[in-house]
């Protein structure tokens, strides 16, 4: 019987992930006619898209709202006729859809459909378009017959133009009781990486990719410009490589690595590397949002990367600084296709407020162990930017060091000098001291 029992919320759980307050988990629970539950699934989601508006494409990121429900179009499924599927409801006609399938021994989520409305204006501001836009996807989502599928690492599905992540994962199909199972079945992002073996000798370093090409990037307010930044970005990553095949060389669209880079180097199964990637501006849509503490700048393509640079303003220092960066990045060699990192509690790039922070040196920012940002010509200012243009300069110290090394250098030759001059005027005057004038 295709009937619904309704969903059970749990208390609204703010998470802050790297500065980006993301919605709350909540239990969704598919019943059949009886009011056994089939279907139960408990995370949350955020959907990251683009859409048109007349002044150009605009980026926008949202979140499963703690108000969502269960469809009465949710099905429990008939035998040899349909699956079951979980329908959530939310906002104004917004539905996300699970549908799943099974065989003898496991089940999955074998569609994810996301149905989004234009129209709505609350998270599509001066949208040019209007109606319903679908969009789906088959999922990696699977798990053992009568066992939870547990990802407590995010999971991101891309659906063409969306892609939904999602966090704190548990789903179950097909249940024999009325709650989640004791067993669970982990997802590859969740299980530990195997002990590296012993890696034989490696050519020798190859050159980095060059510099990266500086790109101005703009964010505004209510009030106008809210954040200015230009530089060129550099990602540094450390990421295991997928298992029992030879790596072939990876193309990306967004992404390019220098020429002589790793590409270059046949990949062995099944190790960790290292590799440098320039963000090229020409292939990357930008937007972010600011509020009067936080100002966030988002980097997005929709396959391949999703960087995000947040900025906090300290009110009792009247301080500026990079707080948050969060990466999501595709790869095709990786484990699991991905590589994601975020650091929520940095200092970097500090200016005072209404002053801009410029460094032509570059600037190498430890976001995690495995994740570092390389960042070029720096030029950033946030908050209070007046007329949409940087305010007065405060030079980074790797700059004013680089001053100083000059200078050092040039007083220590002319002391040098002076020391040379002295000497010769002293010894001149001695060799005439034997002499008497007839």
């Amino acid at each position: 019987m295709a009937a619904l029992g309704g969903a059970r919320r749990r208390p609204l759980v703010l998470l802050l992930f790297a500065g980006l307050v993301h919605g709350a988990s909540a239990v969704f629970v598919v019943k059949n006619g009886n009011g056994t539950a089939c279907v139960m699934a408990d995370f949350s989601a955020t959907f990251l898209t683009s859409y048109d508006t007349r002044s150009g494409p605009q980026n926008v990121s949202f979140n499963l709202p703690p108000g969502a429900e269960v469809s009465n179009s949710s099905s429990c499924g008939k035998e040899n006729a349909s699956d079951p599927s979980l329908m959530i409801t939310f906002g104004r006609g917004h539905m996300l859809t699970l549908t799943f399938t099974r065989n003898a021994t496991r089940y999955k989520v074998q569609l994810m459909h996301f149905a989004y409305n234009l129209s709505d204006t609350d998270i599509f501001p001066n949208s040019s378009s209007t109606g319903v836009k679908t969009v789906e996807s088959v999922t990696d989502i699977k798990a053992d017959i009568n066992k939870t599928y547990r990802c407590v690492s995010d999971t991101r599905v891309h659906m063409g133009s969306v892609t939904v992540t999602l966090r704190n994962t548990a789903i179950q199909a097909y249940l024999s009781g009325s709650n989640f199972s004791r067993e669970e079945t982990r997802c590859e992002q969740d299980l530990p990486t195997p002990a590296t073996p012993t890696a034989p000798p490696q050519p020798s370093p190859t050159p980095a990719p060059a510099s990266p090409t500086v790109f101005r990037y703009s964010v505004n307010g209510t009030n106008g410009t809210c954040l200015l930044v230009s530089m060129g970005l550099q990602l540094n990553v450390t990421y295991r490589t997928v298992d029992n095949k030879p790596l072939p060389p990876c193309r990306f669209r967004l992404l390019t690595p220098g020429a002589g880079g790793r590409g270059a180097e046949p990949l062995l199964s099944s190790q960790t590397v290292t590799r440098e990637f320039n963000v090229n501006p020409d292939n990357t849509t930008f937007g972010g949002n600011c509020s009067a503490t936080l100002a966030t700048l988002e980097l997005y393509d929709r396959n391949l990367l999703f960087l995000v640079l947040q900025f906090s303003l300290n009110e009792s220092s009247s301080r500026v600084f990079l707080q948050g960066v969060q990466l999501n990045l595709t790869l095709p060699d990786a484990r699991g296709h991905s590589f994601t990192a975020s650091n929520s509690s940095l200092s970097a790039l500090q200016a005072t407020a209404g002053s801009s922070y410029k460094c032509d040196a570059e600037q190498r920012l430890r976001v995690t162990s495995t994740f570092s940002l390389n960042m070029f010509r720096v030029w950033v200012q946030a908050f209070r930017v007046d007329g949409g243009k940087f305010g007065p300069v405060e030079e980074c110290q790797l700059d004013e060091n680089s001053m100083l090394i000059p200078i050092a250098v040039g007083g220590a030759l002319a002391g040098l000098v002076l020391i040379v001059l002295i000497a010769y005027l002293i010894g001149r005057k001695r060799s005439h001291a034997g002499y008497q004038t007839i």
